[in-house]
């Protein structure tokens, strides 16, 4: 199954003089079940292409079906408080989801607006703290005096609360240490693989597409550039270099050798096949 934007155009301020066009006739597939990187320049369109996906934005035109919705431009959709349940989004700036007085009460507050006992919710809520890393002397702090990245902590904790089907997030290591930043992006690795979430992640970091992702889109102008595996996007290093994205270092580093007379197959995408590229061709010419 897919996630689909059919004709998606989306326009803010329509009706004034700062009317502008942030998404133009999309069309895009996305898969279920797997890890999707949405990458393109600041002001690309690509935070307001996924918030289409639990209806915090609704289409100007066109269609988006998700989850065996269908949300219409020009109709209230139904059912939206389920939707955004099974699809949980965190924003690119955390602060603007945390609200409650206590980090506990934040992160339990959707499963109990969903329905949830107290008791399981905090439940829930405690379980998703130790995914994200944060131990139980945060649980009475305000969320809202946190560092960036324990703020980012809290809001992943309080999407992964709710169990959602599909994980949206938008820069998720932001503010975060090198350390935390691959413990993060190996809870989500984790989510996907071993417990079906299809998970986006919009993100400037290449590193993070290449080791993590399956699939990947570009935005670009509020268009669909290009959409691809990831393994198929970077075999040519060129489409990031002409975004002013700095390719991963694997990749790189193959380039930097075919510009030294070395053949690598474009092909080669980890270290191992790379080293045994370059032993064969020394042996060969050594």
């Amino acid at each position: 199954m897919s996630i689909t934007f059919e004709n998606v155009s989306y326009i803010y301020s329509e009706g004034t003089p700062f009317r502008y066009e942030a998404l133009s006739e999309i069309n895009l597939e996305i898969e279920e079940g797997k890890m999707t990187a949405v990458i393109g320049e600041t002001g690309s369109g690509k935070s307001t292409l996924v918030q289409h996906l639990n209806a915090l934005l609704l289409p100007t035109k066109g269609t988006v079906h998700i989850l065996g919705r269908t949300i219409e431009a020009g109709t209230q959709p139904k059912g939206l408080k389920s939707l955004r349940g099974d699809a949980g989004l965190v924003f690119q700036f955390p602060e603007y989801q945390l609200f409650e007085e206590t980090v506990i009460k934040d992160i339990a507050f959707g499963p109990k607006n969903f329905g949830i006992s107290e008791e399981e919710a905090l439940k829930r809520a405690r379980n998703a703290m130790k995914l994200v890393g944060l131990d139980e002397q945060y649980e009475e702090r305000s969320p809202l005096e946190l560092s960036g990245g324990q703020k980012r902590r809290v809001a992943i904790a309080g999407i992964l609360a709710m169990d959602p089907k599909v994980l949206v997030l938008d820069e998720p290591t932001a503010g975060l240490d090198p350390m935390s930043t691959v413990r993060m992006m190996e809870l989500f690795r984790k989510l996907n693989k071993e417990h079906g979430k299809t998970v986006l992640i919009v993100t400037h970091d290449m590193e993070q597409v290449f080791r993590y992702c399956d699939n990947v889109i570009v935005v670009e102008h509020g268009r669909i550039r290009t959409q691809s595996s990831v393994s198929e996007f970077f075999r040519d290093s060129s489409v990031c270099r002409g975004m002013n994205i700095l390719p991963p270092a694997m990749i790189r580093m193959r380039d930097l050798l075919n510009e030294n007379g070395f053949d690598i197959a474009d092909t080669v995408m980890d270290t191992e096949a790379l080293v045994n590229a370059v032993e064969r061709q020394v042996k060969r010419h050594g």
